[in-house]
């Protein structure tokens, strides 16, 4: 008997938490089905043909794949083709993206035997016990077993219906096609569930994913774990036992896949406090947390942990009030603002803010109010979301009454509201790419810092950067990092009027002061330059940096000095002069001489250290 659980990621450093966790419950404490169920992980990224001869390879009896809106499509393409191949292999699905449109799903693929609903861990074992018990009838009536023959048995084929139809949370077709829907499965125990991580090799390279609770407390209309209203939580002995393994194993990033991690005070605070006692300096935690259900016992607590140990992911979604309330949140942007500055004053936590666009009530305008108001606070990331639109969400419900226009194919994303037009979502896109470029790259801080203050207010900069960008035909181009330093030149030359003749000083009538223009124009190629240094040790300088105002001579004279006494470069001092000059970079801003150190660099945004050199 061969099962096979099929993880699709969408990157290669993605790991598939659920498939790990479905056979280390089937397989369970006595090693029963250790040889039967096996796991493949692929990535869309990969062809179809790959992955369809590795599972030919295999020849599973029972496939299974977990399905999710990131690969659904791809999942379906293989449904197809494997059938052709394998066509007496049985095919189950289970995860969100099949849970709620289950008969649906049935009547669109005929090739598919039956879909898990909602958790699977339970599922699976009954399954995987059903199938052993017909393996066993079929050797006992002297045939060699394959799927495709059960229903020519008769008594197998009616204890197969029979048998699946006494489990529970599955839709599956029986044997007169017909589609039988079994009774949802209660939640489990999720101290049950075994903890995965035992050979850490299979997950070299790969984002570690960790569960301590499942369920959520809200009912937010356009997620589906709002439907899973029955929130839990693992035993914290185990939490701390598990988190131990992590810490101890050195693993650079665990992302926990709690939906709202602080909604239970005392388990968020016992967390915390642990990973602050046992920290070791390597590993990385992540959290999606309600910013605004953060007391001042938790903010106290995070501003006092090593940077980088902790980092917080915010789903503000909107400021809009009348959205907020129609969306079935009960965020409050007045206290999320409060905790978002402290945590940030403290200078020690990546913060992650997340807006939506294309929710109720939200229009052009509104938006560009949300997106100031989230701007203000400064996050490490503001990541700009498209709404879409889940089977099984209450947001798909009322889509009729938004006049809610969505793309029919996954990932069901927005493309008009009643508030909301195309051409605004168009909009809205150009300004997501600007942000995510020049802003959560965390490489134009100290730019897009002086720039905003040349704008109205920062959305209406990126709005204006997006437009620089499709006026000159520079989206859908895979630029280098130093061309978005020199377009970034380029556009404010352009924007502000910063150009080197008359002429170009000219704004409507008025004319500028070519002194205060030049001073203005070199004021913002040296933030530039200080940006690049920042995070990239150049030595052939972008034409926007122009020549260095460090003369050969001081270059040398300071080396000479830094690798006798490293009076600045601490921890350097196996490396001689000519080493230390390919490690580090001098640089003069506004009349300052700075040292750029590589080697140690803020765990935050990954800035080099700088020492102002007397």
């Amino acid at each position: 008997m061969k099962i096979l659980l099929t993880a699709i990621n969408a990157k290669y450093i993605h790991s598939n938490l659920a498939v790990y966790s479905l056979r280390a419950y089937a397989v369970g404490e006595r090693n029963e089905y250790a040889d039967d169920i096996s796991i493949a992980e692929y990535t869309i990224n990969q062809p179809v043909e790959q992955i369809l001869m590795d599972i030919y390879r295999r020849k599973p009896d029972v496939l299974c794949f977990s399905c999710y809106l990131w690969n659904i499509l791809y999942v379906e393409s293989l449904i197809m083709e494997t059938h052709k191949i394998l066509p007496q292999t049985e095919i189950w699905l289970g995860g969100p993206e099949v849970s709620y449109h289950a008969e649906q799903m049935l009547e669109q693929f005929p090739q598919v035997r039956g879909i898990m609903r909602g958790e699977g861990e339970e599922t699976l074992l009954e399954l995987v016990d059903f199938y052993h018990r017909v393996a066993g009838h079929a050797v006992r009536a002297d045939e060699e077993y394959s799927p495709d023959r059960i229903a020519d048995i008769p008594e197998i084929g009616k204890e197969s219906q029979d048998s699946l139809t006494g489990i529970a949370g599955v839709t599956f077709r029986g044997d007169d096609a017909s589609i039988i829907v079994t009774k949802d499965r209660p939640v489990m125990d999720l101290s049950k569930v075994p903890f995965v991580y035992k050979d850490m090799d299979v997950f070299r390279n790969k984002i570690i994913y960790y569960e301590s609770s499942r369920g959520c407390p809200f009912s937010c209309s356009y997620c589906l774990s709002s439907i899973d209203k029955c929130l839990r939580f693992r035993n914290l002995d185990l939490v701390k036992q598990e988190l131990q393994f992590f810490i101890d194993c050195e693993i650079p990033q665990v992302k926990f896949v709690d939906r709202t991690f602080n909604c239970k005070h005392d388990h968020a605070m016992a967390v915390w406090t642990y990973l602050k006692e046992h920290d070791k300096g390597k590993t990385n935690f992540h959290f999606e947390v309600a910013a605004d259900l953060l007391n001042e016992e938790e903010v106290a607590l995070i501003r006092s942990m090593r940077p980088g140990l902790i980092q917080l992911e915010i789903g503000v979604q909107s400021t809009n009030e009348q959205t907020i309330t129609e969306i079935r949140r009960t965020m409050k942007f007045s206290q999320v603002s409060g905790v978002v500055r402290q945590i940030h004053a403290a200078g020690n936590i990546h913060q992650h803010l997340d807006l939506i666009a294309g929710l109720p009530y939200e229009d052009y305008d509104s938006f560009h109010r949300s997106f100031c108001d989230v701007y203000a606070l400064r996050p490490e990331q503001l990541q700009l979301g498209f709404l879409k639109v889940l089977k099984g969400s209450y947001m798909e419900e009322k889509a009729a009454d938004y006049e809610l226009v969505f793309q029919s194919r996954p990932p069901y994303e927005v493309l008009s509201t009643k508030w909301l037009s195309y051409s605004d979502i168009i909009r809205l896109k150009g300004v997501e790419e600007m942000v995510e470029v020049y802003y959560n790259s965390r490489q134009f801080e100290y730019t897009m810092e002086l720039l905003v203050k040349q704008f109205p207010d920062a959305f209406v900069m990126f709005e204006r950067l997006s437009r620089y960008y499709e006026v000159n035909g520079l989206f859908g181009i895979n630029h280098t990092r130093v061309a978005r330093y020199q377009l970034l030149f380029s556009f404010i030359l352009e924007e502000l009027n910063l150009g080197g003749t008359m002429a170009d000083c000219v704004k409507k009538t008025e004319i500028i002061d070519n002194q205060a223009v030049h001073e203005q124009r070199e004021r913002f190629r040296q933030v530039l330059t200080l940006d690049l240094y920042l995070r990239e040790n150049m030595k052939n300088r972008p034409e926007f940096a122009g020549q260095s105002a460090v003369t050969k001579e001081e270059e040398a004279a300071f080396y000479d000095s830094e690798a006798q006494e490293h009076h600045y470069l601490r921890g350097y001092e196996s490396y001689d002069k000519r080493q230390l000059r390919k490690m580090t970079h001098l640089e003069r801003v506004d009349g300052e001489l700075l040292l750029f150190d590589y080697r140690n660099r803020n765990i935050l945004t990954n800035q080099a250290a700088v020492y102002k050199i007397k």
